[in-house]
């Protein structure tokens, strides 16, 4: 469990915040809370995806990635307009450390703009705060 003065650091900074462990944990279970944990793995499997070595592994990450969270009615669909979901998968079939960025962008700001206030002001991050 974080000490309340390690969170409240996370109230400077969605990065401070995604950045700790526990933090990312409290934040986790708040989306899920929210129903939309989607967001969150999905810029998890990005930030995961950017780091592989082995363009075999690329490649079927990227595919994973894309049947998870991007294609029509994958299991954990993120909100994402019709033109970056083309782009995606039109760049799949080559896939390289950046096909998701537009995408992991735009959620990350969804997250910093919209959940991540929320979890500011939630019941669940005040007690953490105590």
């Amino acid at each position: 469990r974080p000490s309340p003065e390690e969170a409240q650091l996370w109230s400077e900074a969605f990065d401070e915040l995604l950045a700790n462990k526990y933090g990312l944990a409290a934040f986790r279970a708040f989306l899920k809370s929210e129903f939309c944990e989607e967001n969150i793995e999905f810029w998890l499997a990005c930030e995961d995806f950017k780091k592989t070595k082995s363009p075999q592994k690329l490649t079927s990450k990227a595919k994973k990635i894309y049947n998870d969270f991007i294609e029509k009615e994958a299991p954990k669909e993120i909100n994402i307009d019709f033109q970056t979901k083309n782009m995606i998968a039109q760049n799949i079939q080559d896939a390289t450390h950046t096909c998701f960025s537009a995408a992991q962008k735009r959620v990350y700001s969804l997250m910093e703009n919209n959940s991540y206030p929320r979890f500011l002001e939630s019941e669940f991050y005040q007690e953490l705060c105590k």
